[in-house]
């Protein structure tokens, strides 16, 4: 279990709030569980909501700068308004939801350079709003997610970094409005004609929209620059397809039509 300090909602002798995950791990389109313990303080209080929020690190492209913030992408409100009186205590158990199109925060058992993913509680008294610390919470692929990033291991390539971008990628059908990006160093066979991978996943409960996009070196007389591709992975048929050799056709053909493979 993950237990989270603390918090005092509202000023001295206000009152508390304990979140507890009975696991911290999930996978896209599954779900959280646990309760939240709220401890009366030194006088009776009307609590008006507690809510629960997924929030992650999404970085920001805005004219000619860029930064960081933290997004909140999913919400559920897990109780209305109630009376807790001084020193009562209130246990709240929660099933949360976890969005088909959650970035993955772990790959092969270690945690996903760049991500972060948490739980905050939020309680509102007296139309304040006290939001908490952030509960970790690891995002694990799921199996068609693992096929296809087992192939690329397969192949060569290397885990560089992950993060998550604000904005929608043309030509797919995106509910969430970022979107992850998780970066490969190139397999040996590549290294001469790219500088590394990107590989998206915009999942739905029937398939994974898988979006490729190499960043191409350039030659003596020509520019660098990136080729995409995108292909549809069913979750229920994805161990029928060999995924390296998918890969690596897609790959070898986007390279020679550029001239940059042989």
């Amino acid at each position: 279990m993950v237990f989270k300090k603390l918090m005092q909602a509202m000023g001295v002798g206000g009152p508390s709030v304990e979140t507890v995950l009975a696991n911290p791990n999930c996978r896209p389109g599954g779900h959280l569980e646990g309760r939240i313990q709220v401890v009366g303080g030194d006088h009776a209080t009307d609590i008006e909501y507690l809510a629960l929020g997924l929030i992650t690190r999404v970085e920001v492209e805005s004219g000619d700068n860029e930064y960081e913030t933290n997004q909140e992408f999913h919400r559920q409100q897990v109780t209305g308004a109630f009376r807790l009186e001084a020193g009562q205590r209130h246990d709240v158990p929660f099933r949360f939801e976890v969005p088909w199109e959650t970035p993955l925060t772990q790959l092969y058992g270690q945690h996903l350079h760049g991500m972060t993913m948490g739980l905050r509680t939020e309680l509102e008294v007296a139309r304040a709003v006290d939001k908490g610390d952030l509960d970790a919470v690891a995002v694990h692929p799921l199996p068609a997610q693992e096929q296809i990033l087992q192939a690329l291991l397969r192949l060569g390539f290397r885990f560089a970094r992950a993060d998550v971008e604000r904005g929608r990628i043309y030509g797919v059908q995106q509910h969430l409005p970022f979107y992850q990006e998780i970066e490969f160093y190139p397999a040996p066979q590549y290294a001469s004609a790219i500088n590394q991978l990107e590989l998206t996943f915009v999942t739905n409960p029937q398939h994974i929209q898988v979006v490729l996009e190499v960043d191409k070196r350039g030659g003596l007389f020509t520019e660098g620059r990136d080729a995409f591709g995108r292909f549809t992975v069913d979750h229920a048929t994805a161990q029928q397809t060999d995924w390296a050799a998918q890969l690596d056709g897609w790959l070898r053909q986007s390279l020679q039509r550029r001239g940059l493979f042989f």
